[in-house]
């Protein structure tokens, strides 16, 4: 009796030892190339989120304050990913796509400003099918997610980015 259990115990912790299978790329899109590992993205997404609620600091990075490129900037960098450091600049990368295709992870660009170029980036954090939700860092209430459908953004929305 005793060796039987001893069995069943060495045949439980085995079990829980075991790796949790889960895709980790994105489903085949014969038009990407170079589909995403949605790891990645959740990561990014995860490490921007836990910025939520950092006060806004123009040319901010860290927890003490923050503003909108910095923490894309930051999100991204905590994960090998380099980009610009100023919204504008990081319109320039990536491609270019289309809000029926946006996923968590794309960077959204808005014009903010009376000047006529890109002053505002947000990250995408919604799931594929969801209205858009992004995170971002707004001078008057910091690092918070926002929705695409509320009038400000939906007006000064000006396109989509793909980095991944």
């Amino acid at each position: 009796m005793k060796k039987i259990l001893q069995l069943l115990f060495v045949l439980i912790l085995s079990a829980c030892g075991g790796k949790k299978k889960t895709a980790d790329t994105a489903p085949t899109n014969n038009n990407d190339p170079h589909p995403v590992k949605f790891s990645l993205a959740e990561d990014i997404v995860e490490t921007a989120k836990s910025y939520d609620g950092t006060p806004y600091k123009y040319a901010g990075t860290t927890r003490k304050g923050m503003d909108c490129s910095g923490l894309v900037y930051t999100a991204f960098k905590a994960h090998g990913k380099d980009l610009p450091r100023a919204s504008y600049l990081m319109a320039e990368k990536g491609k270019e796509i289309s809000l029926n295709d946006v996923r968590k992870g794309d960077l959204l660009f808005f014009k903010t400003s009376k000047r006529n170029r890109i002053s505002h980036v947000g990250l995408v954090v919604s799931e594929e099918g969801e209205p858009v939700r992004f995170i971002h860092a707004t001078t008057s209430r910091g690092v918070l997610t926002s929705s695409l459908l509320e009038n400000y953004w939906k007006n000064t929305f000006v396109g989509i980015k793909r980095i991944l």
